[in-house]
């Protein structure tokens, strides 16, 4: 099947496009989307520019789609390129968000588009083990949690990270995904791309204990 994988350049959208490609799909585009807002209901957007470095290791074309970010608007200039790309599906790395989910089978059942979601659902600590069983080389870009403070900006997902991830899930109810928002990812290196980790800073902001990286 021709599909369009939804890519932020994360942990899980790269995951789920790597697995939509090795069960025998074309991955005939990685489609980023570029919210204005920061703080989009709906799409990562710490790191963001990174997915044309990682579009181009990949060898597979990139579609950007700016957005307002503004809640239950941002998906309309998703529908309107989608509409535009010669596909049969999307792939998406949602694990366990309604919100995501419902909105993407929305945007594609609109245009008569499947939706593969091959992570949906799977313990989240057996799918960060995975993708380091396949040498996936994670970072965080983004934090916005109890538990997560500074130093984790730029810190690699390494098997003691999930651990910490684990308890801090016990003992705060954080998502060991990061899907409630908790924190973000950057992928430098998986089967399907490798890249540098370009030159960054990282901002933080005390008050509502989050902080980003900015390349």
């Amino acid at each position: 099947m021709r599909l369009a994988a939804l890519f932020s350049g994360g942990k899980d959208s790269t995951y789920a496009t790597l697995l939509a490609n090795r069960a025998g799909h074309d991955i005939k585009y990685l489609v980023t989307v570029h919210s204005i807002n920061p703080d989009s209901w709906m799409w990562h957007t710490a790191a963001i520019e990174i997915t044309k470095m990682q579009a181009r290791a990949a060898g597979i074309p990139l579609v950007i789609v700016k957005t307002s970010g503004e809640k239950e608007n941002e998906l309309e200039e998703l529908r309107a390129s989608l509409k535009e790309l010669d596909i049969e599906g999307v792939v998406a790395g949602a694990v366990a968000s309604e919100y995501q989910k419902k909105r993407i089978e929305k945007v594609c059942k609109e245009l008569g588009l499947k939706v593969l979601t091959p992570l949906w659902g799977l313990n989240p600590v057996s799918i960060l083990n995975k993708m380091l069983d396949e040498n996936f080389e994670i970072i965080f870009s983004a934090v916005s949690a109890a538990g997560l403070d500074r130093s984790w900006l730029g810190k690699r997902i390494e098997r003691k990270t999930i651990d910490e991830l684990v308890k801090l899930n016990k003992k705060y109810g954080i998502h060991i995904s990061g899907e409630g928002g908790e924190y973000e990812t950057l992928v430098l290196s998986c089967p399907l791309f490798s890249i540098n980790l370009p030159k960054h800073r990282t901002i933080w902001d005390e008050k509502t204990n989050s902080g980003r990286i900015i390349f």
